[in-house]
């Protein structure tokens, strides 16, 4: 039975709309939560880094778990445990605004906030992916891909500037109730959906560790890229408040409508040109984006920096992740991908504290050059890489 294009994609749709509403979540206190540990319980940018990267951390560490769940369960099951856990960060959340004016208390309590958050996007991860390939087929892993990450980095990009706007306008304990609001919106929504199973490949599971020392290479490049975007979500609001600028969050949103934007216009040319060749001018552009930042004198530059640093990351992903894949045999391609997925795990879980070091030593004018270097080198590695595909052929 054939399926209209219409129909592929309005199903797609249907299940990515889960990584949607749980990035949102995610969004919401993105901008908020950096200012909120810095200036109102009073510790500074290390712990805030820290108490940031302690999602990513999570989620990392999950990332295996959630898989064995979709290979047992299903996905839905992984699905409407990750909507559970965003529920309850969201009554956690509200917890840690309400008990401010007693800081430590505030900040475990956020520290188990964070914990669950990581483990909800742990959970949802590729989740929908897999949830939609088991309806529709491999066919349409491409476009289910591309289109998860459409909703989620939309998602990122819509949610922290609400949140701003919410503190400003509401209170902090609003970010709490929508946040669990929410949570308790995709469970319903999840537990309407058909279950699908899926039967376990042990023959990926046990060669994990060749597959992960396979995708290296290239995972690492990826962690390198992932930098740009760890230093613009965890500290661009606290970036805007040392210059006494407004509407940091807005860097966020510019940076995901061009990460958006890039992923549809140009969806065709890793297949056209090769992944390597994408991946090294995407990252020529993020380190020239982060640059355009770092020298900015004026809120507008750093826009236009976000803007060219979302246009480069956009397809950093997608380009490696190709070329990882085709270091193995086809019935490790799924073991491949989730490997490969763990680096950027990686890199968001060190980019809080690295930065927020680097903040605290060196000066908030130090996060842009330095992420720019970082950028700049997984450039290196990838034109290393090209170099010796080239002298192999020769």
């Amino acid at each position: 039975m054939t399926i209209s294009l219409l129909e592929v994609n309005k199903k797609i749709l249907g299940y990515v709309s889960l990584t949607f509403l749980g990035y949102f979540t995610i969004g919401l206190s993105l901008a908020t939560l950096p200012i909120f540990i810095h200036q109102i319980l009073g510790f500074n940018t290390i712990v805030a880094g820290l108490v940031i990267s302690v999602q990513y951390i999570a989620t990392f560490l999950l990332r295996g778990y959630a898989g064995k769940i979709v290979d047992t369960k299903g996905p839905k099951v992984s699905v409407l445990r990750s909507m559970l856990f965003f529920a309850l960060s969201g009554i956690l959340l509200l917890l840690v605004f309400l008990f401010r004016s007693q800081p430590l208390i505030s900040l475990g309590v956020l520290l188990v906030t964070r914990l669950f958050t990581g483990i909800g996007e742990g959970l949802v991860g590729a989740s929908p992916i897999n949830w939609a390939l088991l309806e529709l087929g491999d066919e349409h892993a491409a476009k289910a891909i591309s289109f998860n990450g459409i909703a989620s980095y939309g998602a990122l990009a819509l949610g922290a500037p609400l949140g701003v706007l919410m503190v400003d306008h509401i209170n902090y304990e609003s970010l709490g109730i929508l946040t669990c609001l929410i949570g308790i919106l995709g469970y319903l929504y999840s537990r309407s959906k058909t279950p699908y199973q899926v039967i376990s490949k042990k023959t990926v599971a046990v060669s994990f560790r060749r597959v992960l020392l396979t995708v290296a290479p290239f995972g690492i490049c990826l962690a390198l890229g992932g930098l740009g975007f760890g230093s613009i979500s965890t500290f661009m609001t606290l970036y805007y408040e040392h210059f006494n600028w407004q509407n940091g969050a807005a860097c966020l949103t510019v940076f995901g409508i061009f990460f958006i934007l890039t992923r549809l216009v140009f969806n065709k040319v890793i297949d056209h040109y090769g992944g390597l060749k994408v991946a090294l001018i995407s990252l020529f552009v993020e380190t020239f984006g982060l640059m355009v930042i770092a020298l900015a004198l004026h809120p507008f530059w750093t826009l236009v920096g976000a803007a060219l640093t979302g246009l480069g990351f956009s397809l950093v992903f997608p380009a490696l992740g190709v070329e990882a894949i085709k270091r193995v045999h086809q019935n490790q391609q799924g073991s491949a991908l989730a490997a490969y997925g763990l680096f950027i795990d990686i890199s968001l879980g060190i980019t809080g504290p690295l930065i927020g070091f680097i903040a605290n030593n060196v000066g908030m004018t130090g996060i842009y050059p330095f992420s720019a270097i970082m950028v700049s080198i997984g450039f290196a590695v990838v034109g290393n890489l090209l170099y010796n595909r080239r002298t192999k052929l020769a």
